[in-house]
């Protein structure tokens, strides 16, 4: 379209042209946008102009870390509008993107490792394929989609010790069911297997070509789902949103334990996968031993 260009045609734009699979959640951002900006100029959304957005969001009680997500997909927007896309005459849509401040109301949920008891009573409220799930996200300290969509082929064998571990790739990879989206940091992470961890994996073995944990045949696409939704709350979890009540959980969980066990702050940030490219993902058998033996030393219970 020549000239002028509003949020509402640069917003159809973007949906028409893009082929994120969180799209479904950008329409969510769009829509609500669009009532409040959709007939304004690109040039004329800037921070004042989202004010009232803003706000809006707030209060209803939305977290300002949706809020800053939301303002992510506005910015993309407007950034394709400036960058790339292109009237008849070759010029952009917008001179500049605007600099947006990003809210910070400290109103993130707090984690909440469990506890050993909290664990067993959880666990015992799970359907029996999302317990071996969340048995093996919390001896590994896998993320939620790390373990939806671990696969067999990820699997790498160390025979000196006797055992395997798993490489996430750190980069997108495509499948015949969907796109693997890569590790946050884009880096391939080391999952290594406690004897809790690898007897989750031996049982799982022969149940799917492809993929580790599936259901009725076909990959899991979440462990946050209503089944655990009802799990937590009859464990008698906390249900107060001021605590975060996911999967994630069980990543808190696991770090927690591999500090109290009194393992080193840079074997954690390896196998809770928060390296910056300071730690290499080509480890010897030896380097395997000691991931190894820091995540024995949590498969007993003890005071957390």
């Amino acid at each position: 379209k020549e000239g002028v260009m509003t949020f509402k045609e640069a917003a159809q734009r973007y949906l028409n042209e893009s082929t994120k699979r969180s799209l479904s959640r950008d329409i969510v951002t769009i829509n609500i946008a669009t009532e409040l900006i959709g007939h304004l100029p690109l040039a004329n959304i800037h921070m004042g102009t989202l004010q009232p957005l803003i706000e809006a969001r707030r209060k209803q009680g939305i977290r300002s870390s949706t809020v800053k997500r939301d303002l992510s997909v506005i910015r993309r927007i407007l950034t394709l509008a400036a960058r790339s896309w292109r009237n008849n005459e070759g010029q952009p849509f917008l001179n500049c993107p605007p600099l947006f401040e990003m809210p910070d109301w400290e109103d993130s949920a707090i984690p909440y490792p469990l506890e050993w008891n909290e664990q067993q009573k959880l666990f015992e409220n799970l359907p029996d394929y999302l317990e071996a799930m969340a048995l093996f996200a919390v001896n590994t300290g896998l993320r939620e989609q790390g373990v939806c969509w671990l696969r067999w082929d990820w699997e790498v064998k160390v025979p000196a010790l006797n055992t395997s571990i798993f490489i996430t790739p750190g980069r997108k990879r495509q499948y015949e069911d969907g796109i693997w989206d890569g590790e946050k940091n884009k880096e391939d992470q080391i999952v290594v297997l406690n004897r809790f961890a690898m007897s989750v994996i031996n049982a799982q073995r022969d149940k799917h070509d492809d993929y580790v944990f599936p259901y009725k045949g076909r990959r899991i696409t979440r462990i946050h789902n209503t089944a655990w939704k009802s799990a937590w709350k009859r464990s008698g979890l906390p249900t107060s949103s001021e605590y975060n009540r996911g999967p994630h959980n069980l990543k808190h969980t696991f770090g927690r334990r591999l500090r109290n066990a009194g393992v080193p702050l840079e074997t954690r940030k390896v196998l809770l996968h928060h390296t910056n490219g300071d730690i290499t993902t080509h480890y010897s058998p030896a380097e395997v031993s000691e991931l190894l033996a820091a995540v024995e030393r949590i498969v007993d219970p003890k005071p957390s």
